[in-house]
């Protein structure tokens, strides 16, 4: 059985729809468990060096500017193929193409306000795992 890690980030969308608990619920009820959790307002900084590896691309400094918009729920969650289950949870990255029932689909607006982040692989996961606890 393959235990691992990952970082999951209630964005600011859904933290302000009050939906934290409707996702920490599904993520729970498919078998994660959270280990650790808090709530930050990121700086400008914090989000340009967390997303640093997007800091070419077109939506960057709209993907900053949300980010800092509004407090942020981050949660460190274990399970069997952790990484792999929380990306199908939440969907795709674009919720108007989300299978519905994910997080993504009924939470989402667009592929920046998509309400929830994810760690896209085990080094991703270590990454972004020890840049917040």
């Amino acid at each position: 059985m393959k235990t691992e890690h990952t970082l999951s980030i209630i964005k600011p969308d859904a933290v302000a729809k009050n939906v934290i608990g409707a996702i920490i619920n599904r993520l729970e009820t498919s078998g994660l468990m959270i280990v650790n959790a808090k709530i930050l307002q990121l700086t400008s900084i914090q989000a340009s060096e967390f997303y640093a590896a997007h800091q070419n691309k077109f939506f960057f400094n709209e993907l900053i500017n949300f980010m800092i918009s509004g407090p942020i729920f981050i949660q460190i969650l274990k399970g069997y193929q952790a990484i792999k289950k929380n990306r199908e949870i939440m969907g795709a990255t674009d919720p108007t193409v989300a299978l519905s029932g994910t997080i993504r689909s009924d939470y989402g607006y667009n592929c920046t306000k998509n309400a929830i982040h994810g760690s896209d692989s085990k080094k991703s996961a270590i990454r972004e795992i020890s840049y917040f606890f």
